[in-house]
């Protein structure tokens, strides 16, 4: 029910945070990027997901089109969108096909499939993705249909489950962290780059954790104020951050510049300036914001993304028996819905063949009606009206069951029997389904 979703794309396991950064898709670029892939593969409709963590195609295949050849048309595709040779993504793109497919989506739309295992920011992040992907008209009536099913599977997981439960994600990562590296956070400051929603955990997570003063700097003011209000913080221009640098402890990053923000000459002075007491900065933006040269220097802590794996691992073992639940949930959604779409698909088989049905009653009614009017033979009318209905009524099932009988398929034959109501069994039956 799904050999037409093909889905491709890189992630915190198959690759490293330079891969994943270099082929990251700016928001302000993703309609012009979702044209692209339609114009130039084989794909009819798109959706491009692009986190931190994450750069992914849904995707919709031609009829009758190869799936491995479509897919590796996408990676081609994005190599060429971003300036690469298409062997940089050769072996760390990830492809999946139909079913497989359709149950990625889900686990990633559950967050079963992020970094920290259950996080909830990837539902939400996944949703406006495909918001997006349909204001651009990359959309159509399949992943219309099946975006949804998946947002609702994914749902019935955090609800049936305790895979959301606790504040966990890469900006409750970072809080943590820096808690073991300063015994006291009310005696520290923290500077934070950057207004979304990553953010707006950290600085919640560092409110409860009791943190001593929140710099909130962002490249809109009003922003940072909106959410400095929140969490009695201050709002500064991003563009005053490395003039503030120096009071920080602690810098967490996480913007959507495709440049650095924080070059290692700025963190050098001001080191100089903290007269060289300790700043952990934790950078969980892809692009990064913090240049990779600032971990050579003395009593600066840079972490990326990556590098908060051994947090991330301890909350994927304390999730791992909910996790477990939720594949069980996520398999009998997906057994579900190819039951569900089966059915419809029977639904709209019955219907277009009752419309073909009645079209032809109704040209035979049409002759018939006409010969009466001047005046024909009324028995000889009836006879040929029953014998065209018949004839044409028996022509298609006819010619396809004489095509399956040349084709040597009896099981098909044996099933179109039963279709046709020439079963023994079938025939037992009290009621028969009759066009009306």
């Amino acid at each position: 029910m799904f050999d037409d979703l093909i889905a491709i794309g890189i992630n915190h396991d198959s690759a490293s945070v330079d891969t994943r950064e270099r082929v990251a898709f700016a928001p302000e670029k993703v309609p012009e990027a979702l044209t692209s892939v339609i114009g130039e593969t084989p794909v009819e409709e798109a959706v491009i997901l692009s986190t931190c963590n994450r750069t992914e195609l849904y995707a919709v295949l031609p009829k009758g089109g190869d799936p491995t050849a479509v897919a590796n048309a996408m990676v081609d595709w994005i190599a060429r969108f971003h300036g690469l040779p298409p062997s940089a993504l050769s072996t760390c793109t990830y492809r999946n096909h139909g079913e497989h497919a359709m149950t990625h989506l889900v686990r990633v739309a559950a967050g079963l499939n992020s970094m920290i295992l259950g996080e909830p920011q990837i539902f939400g992040q996944l949703k406006s993705a495909f918001a997006v992907a349909e204001d651009a008209g990359a959309t159509g009536s399949r992943l219309n249909q099946l975006f949804p099913e998946a947002f609702r599977i994914a749902k019935k997981v955090r609800t049936d489950t305790a895979i959301g439960e606790n504040p966990v994600s890469v900006a409750y990562a970072a809080v943590d962290l820096a808690s073991h590296i300063f015994s006291d956070l009310s005696r520290c400051t923290a500077l934070v780059l950057g207004a979304g929603e990553t953010i707006e955990l950290v600085a919640r997570h560092l409110k409860d954790a009791k943190l001593g003063k929140l710099i909130i700097a962002n490249r809109t003011l009003l922003r940072a104020q909106n959410l400095a209000e929140q969490f009695d913080a201050e709002a500064i221009m991003l563009a005053d951050a490395p003039e503030r640098l120096h009071e920080a402890d602690i810098v967490i990053s996480s913007t959507g510049s495709q440049l650095p923000i924080l070059g290692k000459g700025a963190v050098e002075r001001a080191i100089k300036k903290r007269r060289y007491r300790p700043v952990l900065m934790a950078d969980l933006a892809v692009p990064r914001d913090v240049e990779p040269e600032v971990a050579e220097l003395s009593d600066v802590y840079l972490y990326t993304v990556d590098d908060l794996r051994e947090v991330i691992e301890e909350n994927k073992r304390l999730r791992a028996s909910e996790a477990s639940k939720a594949d069980e949930i996520i398999v009998q959604g997906i057994v579900e819905l190819q039951a569900e779409l089966r059915s419809r698909r029977s639904s709209e088989v019955v219907r277009n063949y009752r419309e073909s049905a009645i079209a032809i009653q109704e040209s035979e009614l049409e002759r018939a009606l006409k010969a009466l009017e001047k005046g024909d033979d009324a028995d000889e009318i009836i006879r040929r009206l029953a014998r065209n209905l018949t004839n044409k009524l028996i022509h298609a099932p006819t010619t396809g069951l004489r095509r399956l009988a040349r084709d040597g398929d009896d099981l098909q034959v044996n099933k179109a029997k039963i279709l046709l109501g020439l079963d023994d069994d079938f025939n037992d039956v009290d009621e028969q389904p009759t066009l009306q």
